[in-house]
């Protein structure tokens, strides 16, 4: 009989969600850096290359790969011949791991997780509970799985249930270009077919705790119907053209992952779930011999990627920042920021829309006239840090609060992640404004061109605050113009065309 101790659970999954936030998987990192050696879009290269310097700085600084350090996700396999040597209960035990691991001093991440999610949504405060997974096996271990999941990618999970003829990859090629680039491409795809609703996604998020092989497939060839899925889907959805981060290229999903069960013959559920291009998981087992703890990588494995965002970039004082200037920037445009901006995200334009429909003024220091606003919540400063990794949020979240900012405050530009809806476009249209997508999945990065931070307002809503930052060269990239035409639309749609005028010939 094997006996596992309540502090070797709660040690080992502390000490795994710690390496996950700091460390990618090296067969993502090297998938990636094969992506980008055949990256032909200079925009999706140059984000690639963003995403590789921040893995590697987060790796040498531990510090968080993104700001957003997920929702806990465990799969936990109890060997039917251990004793618990514990006074908690596993959940209780996989918890309190949790709370060590975010609480941490020396790298303390994002707590994110929401009580009462229809109601109040108040904010757990230590990144508990985790989402825990539970089956019992033959065997004397405990075999985890742990990830940390973010909430961008998690919001683009999708689920079908087909008729028994329909097919599949028609489906999922259908599919992902409605999911945005919200969830950071280029990632995994993790997909589940049969069982019920609940078995197809449970399989799905299951399936992403793989590690890429992809090209080893390619090479060896398929040897059931699940691997010709995978190829097939990974072929047709590269052909779509979305790239990194959704500004066209060669490259949209890195892997494609599948699982499957038996279903009802009436029945054909299908699940897919993103991962993004901050994808952490780690596994480890419980043997009784003690804590299981994560082996550092070796850091000679990370390329050595450089980027210069090059003489051509533009570079703006957004301190002295007029609507007339903007209105020269051209889609695609690289942009350099430096000066002060506000920050805000869904709980602070929610308040700011409840103060302006009351007739009530803003706080003291919140002013948006001629200003830009960043979707961005912040990890929190640890050490000499000005701002803990501070990469952009989803923009689409916000499109519906944007014609109000833009007609009631004076805002003239925003930054973000991803790509904006047609009702947020049509309001930056409407107004002469901008909208200017920062790299997602580079967080540590562009935590380094922000030299103060200070909230200002609503320091009630933790990392949703609002913030006024200073930053120096924050590179940007134009995605909306005045005009209201986006790269979004414009980059896959271009790299769409070429490459299937590739393959035709």
């Amino acid at each position: 009989m094997t006996i596992i101790k309540q502090n070797d659970l709660i040690e080992s999954i502390a000490d795994a969600l710690q390496y996950i936030s700091y460390y990618h998987p090296l067969d993502f990192i090297h998938a990636l850096n094969n992506a980008y050696e055949m990256e032909e879009s200079s925009a999706a290269k140059d984000a690639m290359a963003q995403i590789l310097i921040n893995s590697r700085m987060c790796a040498e600084g531990h510090r968080p790969i993104c700001q957003d350090t997920g929702i806990v996700t465990i799969f936990i396999s109890v060997g039917m011949d251990i004793q618990w040597n514990a006074e908690l209960s596993v959940e209780d035990m996989i918890n309190e791991g949790v709370r060590l691991a975010y609480n941490h001093p020396d790298n303390k991440l994002r707590a994110s997780i929401m009580a009462d999610p229809a109601g109040a949504r108040r904010n757990t405060g230590d990144n508990t509970p985790a989402v825990i997974h539970m089956k019992i096996v033959k065997g004397d271990r405990v075999d985890i799985q742990v990830a940390a999941k973010g909430g961008g990618s998690e919001a683009k999970s999708k689920f079908v249930m087909l008729n028994p003829s329909d097919d599949i990859v028609d489906w999922v090629v259908k599919t992902v270009p409605t999911m945005g680039a919200g969830w950071c491409p280029p990632g995994m795809l993790g997909i589940g077919i049969g069982g019920t609703a609940e078995k197809a996604m449970l399989m799905a998020k299951d399936s992403l705790m793989e590690s890429i092989d992809i090209q080893e497939l390619k090479t060896r060839g398929a040897k059931n119907r699940v691997e010709e899925l995978r190829l097939e889907i990974h072929k047709r959805v590269n052909e779509l053209g979305i790239g990194a981060q959704g500004l066209g290229g060669l490259t949209t999903v890195l892997d494609v992952k599948i699982k499957d069960y038996p279903t009802h013959a009436a029945n054909k559920p299908v699940a897919m779930i993103p991962n993004c291009a901050a994808t952490r998981h780690a596994h480890f087992v419980l043997d009784g011999s003690g804590p299981s703890l994560q082996t550092p990588p070796n850091l000679d494995d990370w390329p050595k990627v450089t980027w210069n965002v090059g003489p051509s970039a533009r570079r703006i004082n957004l301190d002295t920042i007029t609507s007339q200037e903007i209105k020269e920037w051209q889609p695609g445009e690289t942009i350099l920021l430096s000066g002060k901006m506000l920050t805000g995200r869904d709980s602070a334009h929610k308040k700011i829309q409840d103060l302006l429909d009351k007739g009530e003024s803003l706080p003291k220091g919140v002013d948006f006239k001629n200003r830009f606003i960043y979707y961005v919540g912040p990890v929190d400063a640890v050490r000499e840090e000005v701002v803990g990794p501070a990469g952009p949020t989803t923009a689409t979240r916000m499109d519906k609060f944007t014609e109000m900012m833009l007609s009631k405050t004076g805002l003239i530009g925003m930054v973000g992640k991803a790509e904006r809806g047609p009702m947020g476009i049509e309001a930056i249209k409407k107004h002469k404004a901008v909208y200017l997508m920062a790299v997602g999945g580079a967080a540590y990065l562009v935590s380094k061109s922000i030299k103060h931070s200070e909230i200002i307002a609503f320091p009630e809503l933790g990392m949703e605050a609002i913030y006024e930052f200073e930053v120096k060269d924050m590179p940007v990239t134009v995605a909306v113009d005045v005009n209201g035409n986006s790269v979004h639309q414009t980059g896959p749609q271009k790299w769409q065309k070429i490459i299937l005028q590739r393959k035709a010939d």
